[in-house]
């Protein structure tokens, strides 16, 4: 395994805290278990909440400018208070997870490290697992269901659904048209050759200036390079835009969706979702809009009633 790093040793997510309510401010009481998964080498940072009483567990997965740490703030450890098991993944390029030295993975390997870890969490407990994602996590749910096992998962939850290879989609995440228009597809060409390991600021890549609404927040999520201020690989931005799921919309039947759409999202508003929820028909897809709340969402009460749908959805999807 390679080097372990831990959240403990970082200022970069207690400084976050600060804009969150005062009731989501972790403290040494509340802040998780910080764990470790060995997955091909690469050392996976997990923020646990261990419960062996809770009928249902929710992994959470960050976007592409945020990490696990972020997703405990505003939903692991709520979820947490009211009872259930909760685990926060960092993927491969972003929080405390440490990738292989030498190598360069692409966003399949992103896909294929949550499907295994599922596998893993199931060797564990066979409890049954939602999977949620913010931003661009919401996508890997989706593609995560599409891949895994029939049955692995018993919902998931997206904070959006962004197919990236939807021209409207792309033009409308991106930082600007142009990166959209010219730069993906010259991305596309660079990654088949030695400059698809050079890396790639995601601010530039996308418009990561709308990841929070509160610009002070955004200051800080700025400094941060093991979210926001990340920079990942040509071969991995080239994989993410034009990943094809195992099984595309119209044929999905794994499991109920749920979207958690923020109000006032800047970056990924809601119809940027309907090209892949509304061909989704062979299982129930339900969506709730979190008010006054941004991307990452900072305010209530939209954070209040996200933990509050995400655990009605939950109990329901997971009841035997």
């Amino acid at each position: 395994m390679t080097t372990k790093n831990y959240y403990k040793d970082q200022q970069a997510w207690r400084d976050l805290q600060e804009f969150l309510p005062e009731r989501l401010r972790l403290t040494d009481a509340t802040a998780p278990e910080e764990d470790f998964w060995d997955w091909n080498g690469h050392t996976i940072h997990l923020d646990r909440y261990r419960n062996p009483d809770a009928k249902a567990k929710v992994v959470l997965h960050h976007g592409v400018g945020t990490n696990g740490r972020q997703m405990t703030l505003i939903l692991g450890a709520p979820l947490a208070a009211l009872g259930y098991e909760v685990v926060a993944v960092d993927n491969l390029g972003y929080g405390m997870t440490a990738v292989k030295p030498g190598t360069n993975p692409d966003y399949n390997d992103w896909v294929n490290m949550v499907v295994d870890f599922l596998a893993f969490e199931k060797t564990r407990d066979t409890r049954p697992i939602v999977l949620y994602g913010l931003s661009a996590g919401g996508m890997l749910t989706y593609h995560t269901a599409a891949a895994a096992p029939k049955g692995m998962l018993a919902g998931i939850v997206g904070m959006t659904f962004l197919d990236e290879r939807v021209p409207q989609v792309r033009d409308d995440t991106a930082h600007d048209l142009l990166t959209a228009r010219i730069g993906a597809p010259l991305m596309a060409l660079a990654a088949r050759t030695h400059l698809g390991a050079k890396k790639y600021p995601m601010s530039l890549a996308s418009k990561m200036s709308a990841l929070a609404n509160d610009p002070s927040a955004m200051k800080v999520f700025m400094k941060d390079k093991t979210s926001a201020a990340n920079a990942m690989s040509i071969r991995f931005l080239d994989s993410y835009m034009n990943y094809a799921p195992a099984v595309e919309p119209a044929d999905f039947d794994a499991c109920p969706v749920l979207l958690t759409q923020p109000a006032e999202d800047r970056w990924s508003p809601r119809p940027l979702s309907t090209p892949v929820l509304s061909k989704i028909t062979k299982v129930p897809v339900e969506e709730v809009s979190l008010e006054n709340a941004g991307h990452y969402p900072l305010e209530d009460p939209g954070l209040q009633q996200m933990v509050a749908a995400i655990a009605d959805f939950t109990d329901r999807v997971t009841a035997a």
